[in-house]
């Protein structure tokens, strides 16, 4: 017989908070750029076209003697039945024996990592006094962008919602987005307090019709759809932009011109993999950049690479979701679970 620990979605959100998953998100950075962990093979599935897809991330971190993995699943429709659009499961292994130590729900953690991606790339790369941020999607994820980036921003006093097809799902965006964001900070007991929830009703939310003249005066780009062709093109951007593209994690997709890439900086949360199934993909095929022109991230927070170098310099972070993200959230959770008693132990 061995002992399992069991995490449901409920105990995670006793565990983890925005801060803690940054600072776990930024470790993972840092392991897989000094070579101190080790992603696995990802294995992506286009389930129904469009509708619904599958991933399997895993890989090992050394230093903690865990190896893992995390399947998840995006099923778009889910939203009309009242269901979750983002579901999962990750499976932490001892690294010395190979046994099973924790299975969790990875439904609520997953977003929170995503989430936290997405702002290193704007703490790390975007102008240090940004005001505005535009939001390219308004699924689940977005709530999570917009939760961690405010967070970790404090500049920024204004959020644009764009949805690529429908006006009408940006405005409920628009009027639905507080309250979200409220239900998060509900569920992350050490910022439940008057200073999150001053820090919300600090920031205006306006949905846009049209990309293009909000773009002129946009300083942050987090884009997190489905999409598989540029929504943003060249011609429309200004100087001095950074985007952080979340959306793209499988081979065909794409939300921005390829051709940005020709005048900007470009960091990625592993080179391998951008190259392959991220944003970056396009700019490989098309011969725009190589993958000498691609900095890992970890290599700024470590303080190894410059990052921005003016104002007027236009910066990409791809970030394509690496395993050891999720290992390095799971792994806390899991630690913190058995000093706080948390879960439940069976036996198999």
């Amino acid at each position: 017989m061995i002992p399992i620990r069991i995490l449901s979605d409920h105990d995670v959100k006793n565990i983890l908070d925005i801060n803690n998953t940054v600072a776990c998100i930024e470790k993972a950075y840092i392991l897989n750029a000094t070579h101190r962990a080790r992603l696995f093979s990802t294995v992506s599935e286009v389930i129904f076209e469009g509708r619904a897809e599958m991933d399997i991330k895993s890989g090992m971190l050394n230093e903690e003697d865990t190896f893992g993995l995390k399947l998840v699943s995006w099923f778009g429709d889910n939203k009309n039945q009242g269901l979750p659009t983002i579901t999962g499961l990750t499976m932490l292994f001892d690294l010395k024996n190979g046994l099973p130590k924790v299975i969790m729900n990875a439904s609520y953690f997953t977003g929170m990592r995503t989430g936290a991606a997405g702002s290193i790339g704007v703490k790390y790369l975007a102008k240090k006094d940004s005001k505005t941020l535009l939001i390219v999607g308004t699924g689940v994820q977005a709530i999570f962008q917009i939760a961690a980036t405010l967070s970790q921003v404090q500049t920024i006093t204004k959020v644009y919602i764009y949805h690529p097809t429908k006006y009408e799902n940006a405005l409920k965006f628009q009027f639905a987005i507080k309250s979200e964001l409220e239900k998060i900070i509900n569920d992350i007991h050490d910022l439940h307090n008057k200073s999150w929830k001053k820090r919300i009703e600090s920031v205006e939310f306006v949905a846009v019709e049209e990309l293009t003249k909000v773009l002129k005066r946009t300083d942050v780009v987090i884009t997190v759809t489905p999409s598989q062709k540029p929504l943003i093109f060249k011609e429309c951007i200004e100087p001095g932009i950074h985007f952080s593209c979340v959306g793209a994690d499988m081979i065909g997709k794409q939300e921005i011109d390829e051709k940005i890439f020709e005048v900007a900086s470009v960091y990625v949360d592993d080179i391998p993999q951008a190259s392959t199934v991220g944003e970056t993909q396009s700019a490989i095929r098309a011969d725009i950049v190589g993958k000498s022109n691609l900095t890992e991230i970890g290599h700024l927070i470590l303080g190894d690479a410059s990052g921005r170098t003016s104002n007027k310099e236009i910066t990409i972070f791809d970030s394509t979701g690496i395993s050891l993200q999720d290992l390095a959230v799971s792994k806390y959770i899991a630690t913190k679970a058995e000093e706080m008693n948390i879960g439940t132990i069976v036996q198999i």
